[in-house]
């Protein structure tokens, strides 16, 4: 792979149970606001660093997943 995983088990959970979550919102308000194709967008990129792993953002500001504990 070309990447490390930086977001913990714990986190990669939280961000998938958070991003579908939010698509089921999104989905259910998509005709009310034009800001939930926005929130939308947001859910499903959290879904996706949820589910591979490895968060773009948090490899910007150096975090790293401590394998010791």
């Amino acid at each position: 792979m070309f990447y490390t995983k930086n977001v913990p088990g714990w986190e990669r959970l939280l961000r998938i149970v958070m991003g579908i979550m939010g698509l089921a919102f999104a989905a259910m308000n998509w005709n009310t606001s034009a800001m939930m194709t926005g929130v939308g967008i947001m859910a499903a990129m959290l879904a996706v660093t949820g589910l591979i792993g490895f968060c773009p953002m948090c490899a910007m500001v150096g975090r790293k997943l401590d394998k010791g504990k």
